[in-house]
């Protein structure tokens, strides 16, 4: 886990190093290229399976850029606005509305996705010489990001990977602030093969992710703290829980081959994806339920149903599918159809207590198992889109899978309509509800359900467009009309419910980007209507919310280094947020705490030195300056974000 003793004489150190010893390796660097280096940014190529999909593998280079670097939200695999628990490596959910296109069994268990890579978004790296990279970042509050990553190809159509991430945090919260909370650690193990005629393609990829959550279960308000306002006391807080762990362990073996039979115009196809997911939660003491009832005054935690000393519940859900299908395109034309078949099994157990039941003689079994859940399911897809020039284009895509819990099945269909800067698009879904929703078994849950689908109904309407008059200077638009019927969703008890009303979103998006000079500015907002409300049932999202970028960007020391300063300000408006069940591992509604409206401003100083970035950067530095007295905000009912702190972080490639 990560410390903080002392971390600020040693960053203050490192901060110097980099800062005057970076200008004389750029220096050193140039002078090599001139004699010896011939590989850099620009002969380093990422493919990405998409790519190869469509017939591509010119890749794209390697981002060099600034911009995101600083940015926290994309440190991790999903750089979407996120409810969070307030920590890196937290539970955390999509914050704004995004349709779902998963069908058939899953397993609903998604608040740590935006730390795991998926096997099929692997990086493949075509480098003309071994290329390497370290990121490293680390935090006065205890967040640290590192990744190391090493790549090389062997002749043109031969390449492999090896990639190793860690992301960290400490405790903010509670009288052990300091020592740790989240650990989390990542290989990804990848494959490229082509042959010399670019007939058959192999990308192959190994991914092992290891999740370890120290789950605090929020502040526990103290008998002198009467209101939200006066629970930022951080170290000084108390917390409910202080023996509970959450672990998410995955592994996933993912496989795509491709292989052109009748130049592009037929391509054929197979995608093998193998994973396993475990969860497990552990609360070693209980000791704050009333042992004769089994009931609790924590909402997450509503009865102990099978042991009042401790709970140990465990899932495992294994899958397996294979995707066979064939595609082609010309200048103006693409299609692709394919058939998946798809294996998965389900098992769950919660753990007994050790006594003997009163009056029994008989000792109760070690643990409870529900019945195991399998099955194999079909899926049928295609899309089929003719694109003329940059003037016009017309797309049609879908999948279906037969059966299911309505006649029709499972399926999602979307339509896409392009005339220069404008576009409009339909899309229809009908998917069942997770099997996690269907059916839990643990300590303090226990539920059986039969739902029927979940119908969604979406018309989205875009533009994007460079306007002419200034360099540099877009923006993008879009409105959405969002219609969900028999929402499934996690209610105020904590347990799935389903919607009996229809449900009507109103989504509106902006982003305006533009260049003064060397000052640059980047906008963006979202408005969402129908889910603001303070008693909206089924779905919370706040009305708005928006980021705000300008930096400043010039070359110093005699174009040696690319340089940045600049501040961001992230905004959204007040909403009753989703509570956290840290045994289900769910967001669930609430009606009892509102999270305030509240801003977060940052202000950062980044540099390219060569091969090296890095950055500086004051974190929420307008803390304090609430006009209503709050010394910070709310993520999540009674989880507070990060109070100020200092963030460093570096990124030094390597090209042999």
């Amino acid at each position: 886990m990560v410390s903080t003793k002392n971390v600020a004489a040693h960053w203050l150190l490192l901060a110097l190093g980099l800062l005057l010893g970076a200008p004389l390796a750029g220096q050193a660097q140039i002078v090599d290229d001139s004699t010896k280096v011939l590989y850099g940014p620009k002969t380093t190529h990422i493919i990405y399976e998409a790519e190869v999909q469509h017939d591509s593998t010119r890749g794209t280079v390697i981002d060099t850029s600034l911009v995101h670097w600083p940015q926290q939200r994309f440190w991790f695999h999903d750089s979407t606005f996120q409810q969070d628990l307030g920590t890196v490596g937290s539970a955390s959910r999509p914050l704004l509305y995004r349709p779902n296109l998963e069908l058939g069994a899953r397993l609903g268990r998604n608040v740590f996705d935006r730390y795991a890579r998926e096997g099929s978004q692997a990086p493949y790296y075509d480098t003309r010489s071994p290329y390497s990279f370290f990121r490293y970042v680390q935090t006065s509050a205890g967040e640290q990001v590192f990744e190391i990553s090493y790549n090389r190809s062997l002749k043109k159509n031969f390449s492999i990977g090896l990639d190793y991430e860690r992301f960290a945090s400490n405790k903010v919260l509670g009288e052990n602030s300091g020592t740790g909370l989240v650990e989390h650690n990542a290989t990804t193990f990848s494959v490229r093969y082509q042959t010399e005629d670019e007939r058959y393609h192999l990308l192959a990829s190994i991914v092992n992710t290891r999740h370890r959550a120290t789950e605090q279960g929020g502040i526990q308000p103290l008998p002198t703290e009467k209101y939200p306002s006066d629970l930022f006391n951080y170290d000084r807080e108390a917390v409910r829980l202080n023996f509970a762990t959450n672990t998410d362990d995955r592994d996933e073996l993912h496989l795509f081959q491709s292989y052109r039979l009748l130049g592009r115009g037929l391509t054929a196809y197979d995608i093998l994806d193998i994973r396993r997911q475990y969860n497990g939660y552990i609360d070693a003491d209980l000791a704050g339920l009333n042992q004769s009832t089994g009931k609790s005054d924590l909402s997450f935690y509503p009865a102990a149903l099978v042991n009042t000393t401790a709970t140990l519940d465990r899932t495992t859900y294994r899958q397996a599918e294979n995707t066979v299908g064939v595609r082609g395109h010309s200048d103006r034309v693409e299609y692709n159809l394919y058939g998946r078949y798809r294996l998965y099994s389900l098992r769950e157990s919660t753990q007994y207590s050790s006594v003997t039941p009163v009056g029994s003689i008989t000792p109760l079994p070690p643990h409870i198992e529900v019945y195991p859940q399998s099955g194999g399911q079909l899926f049928l897809g295609g899309t089929a889109a003719f694109n003329y020039r940059t003037i016009y284009a017309v797309e049609v895509a879908g999948e279906y899978k037969p059966l299911g819990n309505t006649a029709l099945g499972e399926y999602w269909l979307r339509g896409a309509i392009r005339t220069g800067p404008l576009s409009a698009e339909v899309l229809t879904t009908s998917y069942a509800p997770t099997l996690t929703q269907l059916r839990f078994l643990g300590n303090h849950y226990n539920w059986t359900n039969s739902f029927s689908n979940t119908n969604t109904n979406q018309l989205t309407v875009r533009l994007k467009q460079r306007l002419p008059f200034l360099a540099e200077h877009s923006i993008e638009a879009s409105a959405a009309v969002v219609n969900l019927t028999d929402l499934v969703y996690y209610n105020q008890a904590g347990v799935p419910a389903q919607l009996s009303a229809s449900k009507q979103l109103l989504i509106g998006f902006v982003r305006h980007r533009f260049r003064v000079g060397k000052l640059f500015f980047d906008n963006q907002a979202t408005y969402t209507v129908g889910a603001s409300d303070t008693l909206s049932e089924g779905i919370r999202i706040p009305a708005l919310v928006t980021e705000s970028r300008v930096y400043y960007q010039t070359y110093v020391f005699k174009k040696a280094a690319l340089a940045q300063i600049g501040g961001e300000v992230y905004y959204q408006s007040r909403f009753r947020g989703y509570n956290y069940s840290p045994s289900t591992q769910q967001f669930y509604l609430q009606d009892n705490f509102t999270i305030r409206n509240y801003a977060v401003a940052n202000v950062f100083l980044t540099a390219q030195i060569n091969a090296v970035t890095l950055f500086i950067k004051v974190a929420y530095v307008n803390q304090g300056l609430d006009p209503y007295g709050y010394n910070g905000y709310f993520t999540t009912p009674y989880y507070t974000g990060y109070p100020r702190r200092l963030q460093l972080g570096v990124r030094w490639r390597f090209f042999s």
